[in-house]
């Protein structure tokens, strides 16, 4: 075989990177549970036509399709017409249409799974990663505070890992539509889509596109930028917005919810959100608040957590299921931080005691010592080999295992050696514990 050629996009972390982010998951998911969050998994592939008909997503659907597939299994049902879902809202929708009868509403839910998505890969952007979500659905209408719970959510969340400050932008699609009727623009849509590349392309050219794609005139798509401007960490951002003289019964609203998701914030958790009317979120179905979240110092890379309001992804009938959820992306930021040399791990391997083999002979006497210490709760492996003691403890060491174990031979007491000190003491593998700090890898 060939030396492979590695696939850009698709990372393939190694182990002490993979026990970094099994331990950021296992700290997300708590913060999700502690919130009554319940956990959920759908399928990895969506019909097409589900998957392309809110946001502009098209040209980043991966598509499934069979070597030899059938030419009569083509069709609504067929593998031509499956792609792999690009976020976890789409199939969530999905999911809650199917099983309405069975979910009890308001429907918690929180969803840890991989993703897959056409872009062009980059620091901090894949094409495969994996995506934690949670997501708060009701039937027909959904109580506000909801919105406002969300950055509370996400805060404790990444608050309880080792990585810098984060900072949560909100917004709320409802004063930018608002907004944008007040000032007589007929396709809020485009204006909104064009505001979305505000930090990518700068307001000259946004004004430009606002001409283009949204009809808007000089003075309106300098009233869009106006609004865009406005920033503040309290609610003073609504006297910054009523001081533009724009009246519209949508943007009034937009501005009560922003009000409260801010303040509720603050009470939790003073300096984690501020009101930034430049984050528009370039997903169509968004209908109210959305968030960006910013990692401090990481801020050029863009967000690795966002989400926002929806009230018409999910209906069947006349029977609507609003929601809001908000999303982490695990992969991106771990993904920077790993580039940056910023997360560490104390060791390589999850093993806390090595169990030295005294010969091939006594082997069985080590499982033993093993299979006891194990019982316990404390990782442990065997010496591969009954070399000397030596190269057993340079075996540990190398893997970064901090205790080897020697069975005692001839009636003589067990002894467990901590090598990085040298300490060496009896003790018995039914008893022996070691300290908490090194039961377990630390994550830094």
């Amino acid at each position: 075989m060939s030396k492979p050629t590695p696939i850009s996009g698709f990372p393939e972390w190694t182990p002490a990177q993979r026990m970094i982010e099994q331990y950021v998951l296992d700290r997300i998911r708590d913060t999700f549970e502690l919130y009554g969050f319940a956990p959920l998994e759908t399928r990895a592939v969506e019909p097409l036509d589900q998957l392309l008909r809110k946001g502009e997503t098209s040209k980043e659907v991966y598509l499934i399709r069979r070597l030899q597939a059938d030419a009569d299994a083509d069709g609504p049902a067929g593998d031509d017409a499956l792609g792999l879902h690009f976020d976890l809202t789409v199939p969530f929708a999905r999911y809650v249409l199917e099983n309405a009868g069975k979910l009890q509403f308001p429907f918690r839910r929180y969803q840890i799974q991989k993703v897959w998505r056409g872009e062009r890969p980059q620091e901090g952007r894949y094409r495969e990663f994996l995506q934690a979500d949670i997501d708060i659905v009701d039937r027909d209408t959904l109580a506000p505070h909801h919105e406002a719970e969300m950055p509370l959510v996400i805060g404790d969340a990444l608050r309880s890992l080792p990585i810098p400050p984060v900072r949560i932008q909100v917004n709320n699609r409802k004063i930018c539509e608002g907004f944008y009727q007040g000032i007589g623009l007929t396709d809020p849509e485009s204006a909104l889509r064009a505001v979305d590349k505000l930090d990518k392309i700068g307001p000259a050219k946004v004004a430009e596109l606002l001409a283009q794609t949204a009809g808007a005139s000089e003075a309106q798509a300098k009233a869009v930028l106006s609004l865009a401007e406005i920033s503040a960490p309290d609610a003073s951002f609504a006297d910054a917005v009523r001081a533009l003289g724009v009246s519209d019964p949508m943007l009034d609203e937009g501005v009560e919810e922003l009000v409260r998701v801010v303040e509720t914030a603050a009470a939790h958790s003073p300096g984690l959100c501020v009101a930034d009317l430049r984050i528009a979120r370039g997903l169509d179905y968004y209908t109210g608040t959305v968030y960006e979240t910013q990692m401090v110092g990481y801020e050029r890379f863009g967000s690795i957590c966002s989400g926002g309001r929806y009230d018409n992804l999910a209906s069947a009938g006349a029977t609507r299921f609003p929601g809001v959820g908000i999303s982490i992306g695990v992969t991106r930021l771990l993904g920077l931080l790993f580039g940056a040399g910023a997360l560490s791990v104390s060791r390589d391997v999850p093993t806390c005691v090595l169990v030295a083999v005294t010969s091939e002979e006594q082997r069985a006497a080590s499982n033993r010592v093993a299979e006891a210490l194990r019982s316990r709760g404390v990782p442990t492996e065997v010496s591969p080999s009954a070399a000397k003691f030596g190269k057993q403890i340079r075996y540990a060491e190398r893997r970064g295992i901090p205790y080897v174990w020697f069975p005692g031979v001839d009636g003589a007491a067990d002894e467990v050696k901590d090598i990085r000190s040298g300490e060496q003491a009896a003790a018995a593998a039914g008893e022996w514990t070691p300290p908490r700090a090194d039961l377990r890898p630390l994550v830094s």
